[in-house]
C-alpha cells in the first residue's frame, strides 16, 4: 500500500514536468516533417526565391505552430483585453521600436527621417506616458520605420534569397544575418530582470499576433496561393521600405514590419 501511494504521488510530481517536454518533442516531429516535405524540388522557382521548396515546407510548419499556439493565445487576448488596452500596448512597443529606428536612420544618413523619429520617441516617451498614447502621430510626426537589414542595404548589401525562418516567418538571407544586430538594439534585451525582460517578449508576440488577426483572417478566406501571396508582399514591402522616403512617412506606417499589412484601426 505504502508503495502504491509513493508511486501515485511520485507521478502527480512529474505531471507539470513531461508538459515541456511533450509540447518541445511535437514541434520537433512538425519541424522534421516540414524539413522532409521542403525536399520536393519545385518545378520553376521565382527567381527571387531559389529556395521555396524549403521555404513551403517551413511555411506549413510555421502555421501549424500558430494554430497550435500563437492564434488561440492572441485569440483570447484579444477577447480578454479592451481595445484601448491593446492599442496602449501597440503603441509602447512602436515607440520601443522607434528606438532603434532611430540608430539605423542616423547610419543611412536620413537627416530628415532621424530627426523626426528622435522627435516621436521625446514625445512619446514624456508626454505619451512611455510610449502608451501615440501623442507624436496627433502632432503629425511621421514614422520612420528602419532596421539594419534595411541599413545593409541603403550601402549596397543586396537582399539575396528569400528565406523562411521557423517561428520568425518571412525574411531574406540578407535580413537573416542582420537579426543579431537588431536583437541588440532592441531596448527590451536590456530589461532586468530576466523574468520582466521575457514578460515584455512574451507580450510583444502576443501583441503582434493579435494585430495581424483580421488580416489573417483575409487571407485564409482568399481563393490564392498564400505562399506566394506572402512572399511577394513581403518582397514589395522591404523594398519600398529601403527606397528613400519622400518626407510622409507613408510607406513606413504601412509596414509592420514586413510580414503583412496591419489590420486597420479599430
Amino acid at each position: 500500500m505504502k508503495n502504491f501511494k509513493k508511486t501515485t504521488l511520485a507521478g502527480e510530481g512529474s505531471g507539470p514536468q513531461q508538459v515541456l517536454p511533450r509540447v518541445l518533442g511535437g514541434l520537433a516531429l512538425l519541424l522534421a516533417g516540414a524539413l522532409l516535405s521542403g525536399c520536393a524540388t519545385v518545378a520553376n522557382p521565382d527567381p527571387r526565391d531559389p529556395l521555396e521548396s524549403y521555404n513551403r515546407g517551413m511555411t506549413n510548419f510555421n502555421e501549424q505552430v500558430d494554430a497550435m499556439v500563437l492564434k488561440p493565445v492572441a485569440i483570447a487576448y484579444q477577447d480578454i483585453a479592451p481595445a484601448p488596452v491593446r492599442t496602449g500596448v501597440s503603441n509602447f512597443f512602436a515607440n520601443i521600436g522607434d528606438v532603434w529606428s532611430f540608430v539605423n536612420n542616423v547610419l543611412q544618413l536620413r537627416a530628415e527621417a532621424a530627426a523626426s523619429t528622435f522627435m516621436r520617441v521625446n514625445v512619446n516617451t514624456f508626454m505619451g506616458i512611455g510610449g502608451v498614447l501615440d501623442i507624436a502621430s496627433e502632432l503629425g510626426i511621421d514614422r520612420y520605420k528602419q532596421d539594419f537589414g534595411l541599413t545593409l542595404g541603403r550601402w549596397g548589401v543586396g537582399t539575396g534569397p528569400y528565406l523562411v525562418l521557423p517561428v520568425l516567418g518571412p525574411s531574406t538571407v540578407r535580413d537573416t544575418f542582420a537579426l543579431p544586430v537588431d536583437m541588440k538594439g532592441n531596448v527590451v534585451s536590456y530589461v532586468d530582470p530576466v523574468s520582466a525582460r521575457n514578460t515584455l517578449y512574451a507580450l510583444r508576440v502576443v501583441d503582434t499576433r493579435a494585430n495581424l488577426l483580421r488580416a489573417g483572417s483575409v487571407l485564409d478566406s482568399a481563393a490564392l496561393d498564400k505562399y506566394s501571396f506572402t512572399r511577394d508582399v513581403f518582397l514589395q514591402v522591404r523594398s519600398q521600405a529601403g527606397e528613400p522616403q519622400n518626407g510622409n512617412g507613408a510607406d513606413d506606417k504601412n509596414a509592420n514590419d514586413g510580414v503583412l499589412p496591419q489590420e486597420p484601426p479599430r
